[in-house]
């Protein structure tokens, strides 16, 4: 028999706590009793250990960068049927990968006598002698010869382009004013300062090659070397992405090449996940349940609050996991469960042109990609002699609230228009899990979609969207606040990435299961909607309120 030496055995009486008939969905769960004893564990020894030094951003006195961190736990059982846990964190803590208590990396890049390690000298002596190079005294002279060199050759050669057009200008008028003027002489002038202009430019552009061939001599050189650079990088990472394989109940390996095709996401296989369940099947521990919890501060961009659960990212972890968990019976996936089943779609306000239609939380605005049942596919049976894409715009499935519906392309291109040329008036009600300590104000925060872990957006300076939103308090409800959000753009989850990102308001919506905590729903609702009506020209509002019990 293995022994597992970063097995925890639980140390309290959990004999009436049932074990989970089925592994955790890492994508969408709420953890089982025994992995949230085991995360309080390790949240316990967090606070209180001293084997690390690392800054998570929750002491204002401690020097350095802050970084927070995602933790898991995986619980356990052992050949002898007796359970404990796992614990692991992702990517380096204390820029290291081993720590006590911790399961180690599944591939130890930061091991001295690694292959990749002995690599890595190799890469780094490439960029001492590429470095010399770009640095070598001659080289960087050559490189202000040869630009000292073409400005000279350029303000000369221009100057005699001007004595050129001087003197045409000065012959034509003495030929024009003096009938008696030298013909001969003057076209002997005007070939000899052409003749001149040619040498100019032939003795120049001689003296630009030589010093382009002097700044070639060293360009040359640095670019094989920076060649053979890429090639021995291409050929490092090629041989981490085999040697970085992971394992499943089968013991069947498994590497990142494989698994993405040769072209793995920059940091995939470090995050917590795929660490426990290669060390559990290295060491024959069933898999029982599984949880994840952020630690410290969160980061600028995305929204992690301290302690919470949040599910495995879907960029770097989904395909590794589908190798590992292969069949391992799982949860339920919630992506693939209707949440329309049972709801009505109920119609608010209708004439021969639109309908305006108030969705119930948990309801597809169109079509998914596993799920039909949609307000669109609704609205199509509704009203099958309908022409155009019905639907003239959307809300998250987990918002409810007012929907417009043209039934006819004109219609549908008009309201469109008004869309686009933020015509239409939307006003959302919200109730933040927070005190939201201002009256009124406007989030202005660019939005763009977490390549690694879609449908989650993150606020981007450099490349997201723009996203303005307008809002105001509207109560105070204890440890709560209701709030009217104004969306000035359109964007994906904008509401909901304002409210929670701590740039925004910094207090997620209740029941936000992507950037806060779940709860019976989403407590966010467009109530009123204010639109030109694209026939009569009349100015329509219709609102709905919002039931939050």
């Amino acid at each position: 028999m293995k022994k597992a030496a970063h097995f925890i055995a639980f140390q309290q009486d959990i004999s009436g706590i049932t074990l989970p008939e089925k592994f955790t969905f890492p994508f969408y769960y709420e953890p089982h009793d025994l992995s949230k004893i085991a995360a309080k564990a390790l949240q316990d020894y967090l606070e209180t250990q001293t084997d690390f030094e690392h800054n998570f951003g929750l002491d204002d006195t401690q020097d350095g960068l802050a970084i927070g961190k995602m933790f898991g736990v995986l619980v356990v059982q052992n050949t002898e049927g007796r359970l404990g846990y796992l614990w692991a964190f992702s990517g380096k803590l204390a820029e290291r990968n081993h720590h006590p208590f911790f399961v180690p990396t599944v591939f130890d890049m930061l091991e001295e006598k690694s292959f990749f390690k002995q690599e890595e000298v190799i890469l780094n002596n490439y960029n001492k002698k590429i470095e010399l190079l770009e640095n070598d005294y001659t080289y960087l002279k050559s490189i202000q010869v040869l630009s000292a060199t073409k400005i000279q050759a350029e303000k000369e050669i221009q100057a005699q382009k001007e004595t050129i057009k001087i003197g045409k200008k000065r012959r034509a008028a003495l030929r024009q004013n003096n009938p008696e003027a030298d013909v001969e002489q003057l076209n002997k002038e005007s070939q000899e300062e052409g003749i001149l202009l040619k040498k100019m430019t032939l003795y120049w552009k001689h003296h630009i090659t030589a010093a382009e061939e002097t700044v070639a001599d060293f360009t040359s050189t640095i670019n094989q070397l920076k060649e053979e650079r890429r090639k021995k990088s291409a050929e490092l990472q090629q041989q981490l992405f085999e040697q970085y394989a992971f394992l499943n109940q089968y013991q069947e390996l498994k590497s990142l090449g494989e698994i993405f095709n040769g072209n793995p996401p920059a940091g995939a296989g470090e995050c917590a996940a795929p660490k426990l369940l290669h060390y559990a099947f290295q060491n024959d521990l069933k898999p029982i349940a599984m949880a994840e919890f952020w630690w410290g501060q969160s980061p600028k961009s995305e929204v992690r609050k301290h302690q919470q659960f949040y599910p495995a990212c879907t960029g770097k972890c989904e395909p590794i996991l589908r190798h590992m968990l292969k069949d391992i019976p799982l949860e339920d996936n919630p992506f693939k469960t209707n949440p329309a089943e049972g709801k009505t779609l109920e119609i608010v306000y209708e004439d021969n042109y639109l309908t305006v239609v108030n969705k119930p939380a948990e309801f597809l605005s169109v079509p998914g990609k596993d799920i039909t049942d949609s307000v669109w596919s609704r609205v199509k049976l509704l009203y099958p002699n309908a022409s155009g894409p019905l639907i003239v715009h959307r809300l998250d499935m987990s918002t409810s609230g007012l929907l417009l519906i043209a039934k006819s392309a004109t219609v549908y291109k008009n309201l469109q228009a008004q869309f686009i040329q933020r015509k239409v008036k939307k006003r959302y009600v919200a109730l933040l899990d927070g005190n939201v300590n201002e009256s009124k104000g406007v989030i202005d925060l660019p939005l763009r979609v977490d390549l690694d872990n879609r449908p989650n957006q993150i606020v981007c300076f450099d490349y997201g969207k723009p996203a303005k939103t307008e809002w105001e308090v509207l109560e105070k409800r204890g440890n709560q606040t209701l709030v009217h959000f104004y969306p000035i753009t359109g964007r994906t989850h904008q509401l909901r990435v304002h409210a929670a990102h701590q740039l925004g308001l910094n207090s997620p919506i209740v029941g936000d299961d992507l950037y806060g905590t779940k709860a019976n729903r989403l407590h966010l609702h467009a109530e009123s909607i204010t639109f030109n009506h694209p026939v009569s020209k009349e100015s329509i509002t219709v609102t709905v309120a919002a039931d939050f019990e």
